[in-house]
């Protein structure tokens, strides 16, 4: 009999719903009140107990890096349940914390209301509630068959203590079969691809199948928190390895956000040293894994699991891993669940360089082609681009169908010199002013506050602050130079100078440098040009690259660098964030006074947001579907107005911001801190709205004293709260960490044998060039100022993004054109 056809039998007996493993039945049989004769008096119920026992024999040839100890088989066999025998329209009702006590299975049916939903599903916690109270009063005599299912779920001698916790840790889990089993046909586009990525950096095979934790392998998926992909990056974790802007969005390429999860996995494993802990890293990060192995003593994940109490470690992350492993179970297993499937053909496709900035029309003309088509093919490129406000950047590597690709390169190589631009098209900004908030830039350019967000990469739309210049959706209407223009091949070789023009913002629109075109034009002083002025563009001898718009980061690091008391002192007063309104997404103006040598100065940015590729299955970002809260779904949340959405899936949405940074930025029990890089005294003085002499006196630090990495701090919460100071303190990491990103990512890492004679801080700045604070990443545990020879040091492996069509922020170059008049 099929094991979802036997479940389903069991929920219309309303018996055993908590039974789907080989140990349940073992378990069940010692049970006083499941006598042996009882269960096997059908024929029926033999037949399942054959396939029960059979299903999780899988275990005997488990991989051993990937562990599955008896502890936690009850959590795995709940999950195998949730993606195999309900669907997205029905789901169960169970104990958050013993996943054994499936309770009650709730189905909705076709086309019922929502607020049909919440009745039923509060319709079912009041029965269960109620039976459970009644039962924690202690009786166990003539009850009831509904009675008799819920405490057939417990031990003969379970306590009426733990069965009234029960009736207060009641949850609902929307059921997934019908996404698990989408998921199966669609992997087998990337499935292939997927293996050859874990094989060839030496990751457990078993890997493949974590998409179906994250997305069902929809390359599609966003998340209510904005994480996106197949893979489900956030983006401030997606940064250090791919590109993420509102032109590119590589989360979204199957292909490349493949490689990028390969990379996190296995930086999560080099730090933690347990394969477990990497992959439950992956949504709960690293720095929280670290801080759970350093509270309880120990790596082993099942007491992690059962006993780690971490204010962040909520339902999610308690339950990736044993989410994973039966995610491992029905994928190698999945004709016993689902029966035979066809699966999506594997994707055969190359990869072409486009060779100049290009309308998407152009691309499709030229390769003959639907657009539709094309943006399947390329689902890295945002709205922006196909939409017609962005172009296609130069140097995109373009994924084309392998029949497609045999003319592709031949076809692109023919497209006229009218039809390739030398830039990409400008963006529209705006600068912030005394007064303006969000809503009033979005309705004085009319476009909604959720895109303005977004797409500058707020935290909050409260926190704008004046001088800041913000990118607005579309482009300024201006078109740069084709290349045939500027060869002088077609007219369109002068420029009249606009408001708000100048003459760095002009080249860079034009696809020229700025000193060609001042000595074009015979102009000594950059400054001295006029509303009205014509400007000869002229013939050019070859296309000059454009002028990056991205984040600005020095070509060299400085090396470390003694730091001035006196410039210590001052920045502590005036400490280089902006004003406690203001201090969220804040970029700091110096780091002069960073804790530990000078490692990484950010320059000022507007941080790209993603603009995502709209379907019918997703919410757009413009108009989001409020989904119901999966993760945390219980009696009190549920009232009538809650939305419920079939595509959600309750451990997609959780992966931590800085998902890969090992750093622990939360304030512990104490009241204390650990100081991290690239803070200072001024810092946690101007989070916590104190004067610095405050935290020195109770810390019993001189005067002139600074803080080190990794010294414990002691804070005074008396005006600001704790949640407050961590939000503070995470956005300022978070934006100082995404200003370098936008300008490198990491491709792999290095083990470099430390030799006698050999220094952290000059191998990381000259040969490796690899800023400090990031060395400290990816060797947390290792101090860099006492290295022994023959130390084994992890280095990662920075490669430039390229800077020509990133239109992140002109601010850290020149004045952008601004329409502040409209």
């Amino acid at each position: 009999m099929p094991r979802k056809n036997l479940a389903a039998f069991s929920a219309d007996r309303d018996l055993l719903p908590g039974i789907s493993g080989r140990r349940d039945i073992i378990s069940l049989l010692s049970y006083r009140s499941f006598p042996l004769a009882r269960i096997c008096s059908s024929m029926r119920w033999l037949g399942f107990l054959a396939v029960a026992i059979g299903a999780v024999g899988i275990a005997a040839a488990q991989n051993p890096e990937l562990p599955r100890p008896e502890g936690i088989e009850h959590d795995v066999d709940f999950w195998v349940r949730v993606y195999t025998e309900v669907d997205t329209r029905s789901g169960f009702i169970h104990d958050s914390v013993n996943l054994a006590a499936v309770y009650r299975t709730v189905r909705f049916p076709e086309g019922v209301s929502r607020r049909e939903r919440t009745r039923r599903i509060n319709n079912a916690y009041a029965e269960v509630r109620e039976i459970l109270a009644t039962l924690a009063d202690g009786k166990r005599e003539n009850l009831s068959e509904a009675e008799r299912q819920v405490l057939d779920l417990w031990p003969a001698d379970v306590s009426n203590s733990e069965l009234r916790a029960s009736s207060g840790r009641l949850r609902f889990q929307l059921g997934q079969s019908d996404r698990f089993r989408a998921g199966l046909i669609r992997s087998g586009a990337w499935r292939e691809y997927i293996a050859d990525v874990l094989s060839d950096r030496g990751l457990p095979p078993e890997l493949v199948a974590l998409p179906h934790v994250e997305s069902s392998f929809d390359p599609t998926a966003y998340s209510r928190v904005g994480a996106a992909g197949m893979w489900q990056f956030t983006r401030s974790t997606g940064l250090r390895y791919m590109r993420i802007d509102h032109i590119i969005d590589e989360r979204r390429d199957p292909f490349l956000s493949t490689v990028a999860a390969s990379r996190l996995l296995g930086n999560n494993y080099d730090v933690l040293q347990s394969w477990p802990l990497a992959i439950t890293a992956y949504n709960h990060g690293q720095a929280g894994m670290r801080r759970a192995v350093r509270q309880l003593g120990t790596d082993d994940i099942e007491t992690i699991l059962r006993n780690y109490e971490g204010r962040t470690f909520g339902f999610a992350s308690r339950n990736f891993y044993v989410a994973f492993l039966a995610a491992v179970q029905v994928d190698q297993n999945y004709e016993d669940y689902f029966g035979p499937l066809d699966f999506a053909p594997a994707i055969d496709s190359t990869l072409v360089s486009v060779p100049d900035f290009m309308t998407v029309a152009t691309l499709q003309a030229a390769l003959d082609t639907d657009r539709g088509s094309l943006r399947s093919w390329n689902p890295a490129l945002t709205d922006a681009v196909w939409g017609g406000d962005k172009f296609v950047p130069r140097g995109f590597n373009l994924r084309l169908p392998s029949e497609i690709y045999a003319r592709g390169a031949t076809s692109l190589d023919a497209i006229p010199d009218t039809q390739r631009y030398t830039a990409q098209m400008p963006d529209i900004m705006h600068r912030v002013r005394s007064g303006d908030t969000i809503s009033q830039i979005a309705g004085r350019y009319r476009v909604s506050e959720t895109s303005l967000v977004q797409l500058n990469g707020l935290r909050s739309r409260n926190f704008i602050r004046a001088g800041q210049v913000l990118r607005l959706p579309g482009s300024d209407g201006s078109v740069p130079l084709t290349i045939a223009q500027l060869n002088g091949q077609e007219p369109g070789d002068t420029y009249v100078v606009q408001s708000g023009d100048t003459i760095a913002t002009i080249a860079r629109r034009l696809g020229i440098s700025a000193s060609d075109l001042l000595s074009r034009n015979r102009i000594s002083d950059a400054n001295l040009i006029y509303v009205g002025q014509e400007l000869q563009i002229g013939e050019v001898a070859e296309p000059i690259e454009a002028i990056a718009t991205a984040v600005l980061v020095a070509d060299t690091i400085a090396e470390p660098e003694e730091i001035q008391v006196a410039d210590l002192e001052a920045a502590e007063e005036n400490p280089p964030a902006a004003t406690i309104a203001d201090v969220v997404a804040v970029e700091p103006e110096t780091t002069a006074a960073v804790a530990g040598p000078l490692e990484f100065q950010p320059a000022e940015r507007i941080p790209a947001a993603p603009v995502f590729v709209a379907n019918d299955d997703v919410a757009a970002p413009d108009d989001p579907v409020e989904a119901v809260d999966l993760e945390n779904l219980d009696v009190e949340d549920i009232e009538d107005e809650v939305s419920f959405s079939e595509d959600d899936n309750v451990l997609a949405s959780s992966q931590a911001e800085l998902a890969a940074d090992p750093s622990d930025y939360l304030v512990s029990a104490s009241d204390t801190i650990e100081v991290q890089a690239l803070e200072t005294l001024g810092h946690y003085a101007d989070w916590l709205q104190l004067r610095t002499q405050r935290l020195r006196d109770i810390n019993g630090m001189p005067f002139r004293q600074a803080v080190v990495i990794g010294q414990r701090l002691e804070l005074d919460f008396s005006v600001v709260d704790r949640e407050t100071f961590e939000q503070r303190r995470l956005e300022y990491q978070q934006s100082t960490q995404e200003a370098f990103f936008l300008a490198y990512q990491i491709t792999d890492t290095r083990d470099h044998v430390v030799r006698r004679g050999e220094s952290l801080w000059v191998l990381a700045l000259r040969t490796y060039q690899v800023p400090v604070w990031l060395l400290r990443q990816f060797n947390p545990d290792l101090d860099l100022d006492r290295v022994s020879p023959g130390t084994v040091v992890k280095f990662p492996e920075l490669q430039a993004i390229a800077a020509v069509d990133s239109g992140a922020t002109a601010a850290a170059t020149s004045m952008p054109v601004t329409r502040d008049d409209i």
